[in-house]
């Protein structure tokens, strides 16, 4: 039997998705141990770049430029307010809206872990490849984009009528 909803034929070890994250665990591990001397994991200093970008920043907007799930990113802010790196406070303008901005701590650890960073950039750079880097960058900017999601959703619902959120 073949045709539409069938795996025959499926390669699972060619899987987009399940290589993505694997690479991106193995790529987080590497910058985590760079950044060790710091004491920021990779994520947390992702987190706290983005708020410089952006501060003050609520939640939400936090959350879409992180790519991530309200939720979870509220739970990953705990630590950070917890150590005295970020403070919230309530939006006056929305008061249903908290606002998140660095310390003063959350700014300077966050310098301390730029160096850091910039050290692991140029390393992935150099293991990999100042091209092959680049191309994966530009790469992953597509994977990122609101075109290839509506994209990815208009193909599932063409092949299955399945319809996505």
């Amino acid at each position: 039997m073949s045709g539409r909803g069938s795996n025959e034929g499926v390669n699972r070890s060619n899987c987009s998705s399940t290589t993505l994250r694997k690479a991106s665990r193995r790529l987080s591990l590497l910058y985590d141990a760079a950044l060790a001397p710091c004491g920021l994991k990779t994520t947390q200093r992702a987190i706290l770049a983005q708020i410089r970008r952006s501060e003050p920043a609520s939640v939400g907007s936090l959350a879409d430029a992180l790519v991530m799930d309200s939720g979870a990113l509220a739970h990953t802010l705990k630590p950070l307010e917890r150590d005295g790196f970020i403070v919230h406070h309530i939006n006056p303008e929305d008061r249903r809206q908290r606002l998140i901005k660095l310390t003063a701590r959350g700014r300077s650890k966050l310098e301390e872990s730029d160096t850091l960073w910039v050290q692991a950039q140029d390393a992935f750079d150099l293991a990999l490849g100042k091209t092959e880097s680049a191309m994966l960058r530009k790469a992953l900017q597509s994977v990122l984009s609101d075109e290839l999601a509506e994209n990815f959703k208009r193909s599932l619902v063409n092949q299955n009528g399945f319809r996505t959120g």
